[in-house]
């Protein structure tokens, strides 16, 4: 008896690549292979604040602590210095990309802009890497710190002792468990998490002023020590210039307020090619993110340095990795500081899902339409596979350990800051406006020293970018390759005098003569002609209509194609086209015009000289070399049926 069961093979295939995005249900997902949202939709900026906020304002969860540990009774000075930075660097620089890039591409859309050809597509796949390095270290980093809270809560302390690597790896798979199934980035959610976990902020920080100026010793202990240790005021701005790079976390969440752009609403006549309200209020989510966080960040570094004893903040101690936290139960009592817990883990946990979604939308705007992403990497599922896996392996090799990632997420978000810097400058520049240009140079050499500082004191975070990159680019030229003989036209269109040639033709046999251009004089198309019929033996009365076409940019995988037809010397027909590849888009003409009139195309070429392999090279990297093979192995993929397929022939 027939059975319409399918094997357990074939539905985990079918599962695992359902649809091209689950999260393009409801406006979560915004990449090109998401489901394309009705004009303007969206919500209030300041809802979308949160979303972004997810990301940004969780960093307090272990920020004040790191800063404090690297730079001990400088922490408020230079993070006083880390908000300058912040409010006269990074908000101006994308305030400027919400202009440039209103759609949520981001500063990496700006610079691939600006180049071209293989370098630009190298350039581009480069950021990738650091841009998957910070989203990436950012779901291990927040769930290490998310682990820690609950490890080091009163309550949970003894039971849970020695466990965080183990709870950190089910934090990771949670999140990869949620998406598998399907997430839907929920604004509500994050409003409710970001309110929450502000308001308990506040009453931490409130609770906290309130000691340090009724201890009247406090702020006279700790500005005696740090005279003694540094002398005057002078030497500690100068320290602090020095150790400021490593607070660069505080700067986290600037690109994710960018890539939420799409979700804010706008005015009613905004349009898709100048959305001029949602790019105001976008400057108004940035501009506001950036302002709370700043007030956050000065007051919690300013309680945390005098408040909380520099053994407790060190390896092992009870405010490692939760200072604020430790404060918390300190001073508010342990139910309080549960709350508190709790609320950080939830920001935590969903700024893990926020990076998550940012992976999942960055890499298909890129990746697929380079060619250099497998097929099954159009769908969500598999993607989040990988991304977990390699989420276990950064926390495997950090040990869980949050001051042990905070290098490798600074250097991410400090790559992805300085290069929306630079772009801002080319932008502005570009644009004439000498006084925007000379200032974000100034900004952009701020955070190239401040990325380079970091680097050099902390390597790691590079080296996991190196790694990110060079995976990246391996596995993307792998796919390229692999998809090397894909049809690669998304569509094909003919003028006037095209479809008259491909009409006049369909009456008898089709004959095309593929011609690499030279001088387009009489001479070259009627020794071509020649030359094709002696190489095939076929009979003078047999009529052709000449092929050429022109690379444009060979990096490009894949794009429309225009025929052009015109009569050159009042004689010969000739079809024009402009392609990133011949072989393809001769393979797409022949198919187009197979579909069209119903009558199998022939087509004619000459062998190129040289070596199969070197041939291979330049067709892989220029569009061109040796182009009969290809072209009828472009054609064999296509079309399966032989029958049904055009013909090659080559003499």
């Amino acid at each position: 008896m027939a059975t319409t069961e399918h094997p357990p093979a074939r539905r985990l295939r079918t599962w695992l690549l359902e649809g091209l995005s689950d999260m393009g249900k409801g406006g979560g997902h915004t990449g090109p292979h998401a489901e394309p949202e009705p004009p303007h939709k969206g919500q209030p900026w300041y809802r979308v604040m949160c979303l972004t906020g997810v990301d940004y304002f969780s960093t307090l969860g272990y920020q004040p602590g790191i800063a404090a540990l690297a730079a001990g009774l400088l922490s408020p000075i230079a993070t006083i210095i880390l908000v300058i930075v912040t409010l006269a660097g990074a908000l101006p620089v994308y305030r400027r990309v919400a202009e440039e890039s209103p759609h949520g591409e981001g500063s990496i859309s700006m610079l691939e802009r600006l180049l071209s050809f293989w370098k630009g597509k190298l350039f581009v796949l480069t950021l990738l890497g650091f841009a998957a390095t910070d989203f990436l270290i950012t779901i291990t980093l927040s769930a290490a710190d998310a682990s820690t809270h609950l490890v080091e809560n009163p309550h949970l302390t003894e039971m849970l002792h020695g466990q965080q690597m183990l709870i950190t790896l089910i934090l990771v798979a949670l999140l990869g468990a949620v998406f598998l199934k399907g997430f839907l980035e929920a604004i509500g959610v994050a409003v409710a998490l970001v309110a929450l976990y502000l308001g308990l902020n506040a009453v931490v920080v409130i609770v906290g002023l309130w000691h340090v100026i009724t201890e009247g010793h406090v702020i006279t202990d700790w500005s005696s020590a740090l005279t003694a240790e540094h002398g005057n005021v002078f030497v500690m701005i100068g320290m602090a210039l020095i150790v400021f790079p490593k607070l660069a976390l505080g700067l986290s969440g600037f690109e994710t307020g960018v890539a939420v752009m799409p979700h804010v609403k706008g005015d009613p006549d905004d349009t898709e090619d100048r959305p001029k309200g949602r790019i105001r209020d976008t400057k108004k989510l940035l501009t506001a993110a950036a302002v709370i966080m700043s007030v956050l960040l000065i007051a919690t570094s300013f309680i945390t340095t005098m408040l909380i004893p520099e053994k407790e903040l060190e390896d092992g101690g009870q405010a490692n990795g939760r200072a604020l936290a430790f404060l918390a139960h300190e001073y508010l009592g342990n139910a309080f500081g549960t709350l508190y817990d709790i609320s950080t883990i939830a920001i935590l946990w969903f700024a893990g899902a926020s990076a998550m979604a940012g992976l999942l939308n960055l890499m298909p705007r890129y990746l697929p339409r380079y060619g250099m992403a497998p097929q099954w990497a159009r769908a969500v599922r598999p993607m989040v596979i990988v991304f977990t896996l390699v989420a276990f392996l950064v926390t495997w090799i950090f040990d869980a350990d949050v001051d042990a990632q905070g290098g490798a997420y600074a250097t991410g978000v400090l790559v992805l800051i300085s290069s929306a810097a630079i772009a801002v400058t080319i932008a502005a520049r570009k644009a004439r406006q000498r006084g925007w240009t000379i200032t974000f140079a100034v900004i952009s050499a701020v955070f190239l020293y401040t990325t380079v500082a970091n680097v050099i004191e902390r390597p790691d975070g590079v080296k996991i970018g190196a790694c990110f990159i060079a995976g990246i680019i391996l596995i993307s030229l792998m796919s390229r390759l692999a998809r090397a003989f894909e049809l690669r036209v998304t569509s094909l269109t003919m003028d006037d005098m095209a479809e008259r040639f491909i009409r006049d033709m369909s009456h008898r046999r089709i004959r095309f003569i593929a011609n690499e251009p030279d001088r387009r004089d009489k001479a070259e198309y009627r020794d071509k002609i020649e030359q094709i019929r002696n190489d095939n033996d076929l009979p003078q009365q047999e009529d052709f209509v000449f092929v050429e076409v022109t690379v444009t940019d060979p990096s490009e995988f894949e794009a429309g194609l225009t025929v052009r037809g015109e009569v050159l010397h009042n004689r010969y027909r000739v079809l024009t086209l402009e392609s990133s590849s011949i072989p393809n888009a001769l393979a797409a003409l022949l198919l187009h015009v197979r579909d069209t009139t119903n009558c199998i195309p022939h087509i004619y070429f000459e062998w190129t000289e040289g070596t199969p392999f070197a041939n291979f090279l330049r067709f892989f990297l220029f569009g061109q070399g040796e182009v009969a093979p290809v072209t009828r192995e472009v054609l064999r993929e296509a079309e399966p049926k032989r029958q049904k397929r055009p013909r090659v022939h080559v003499g």
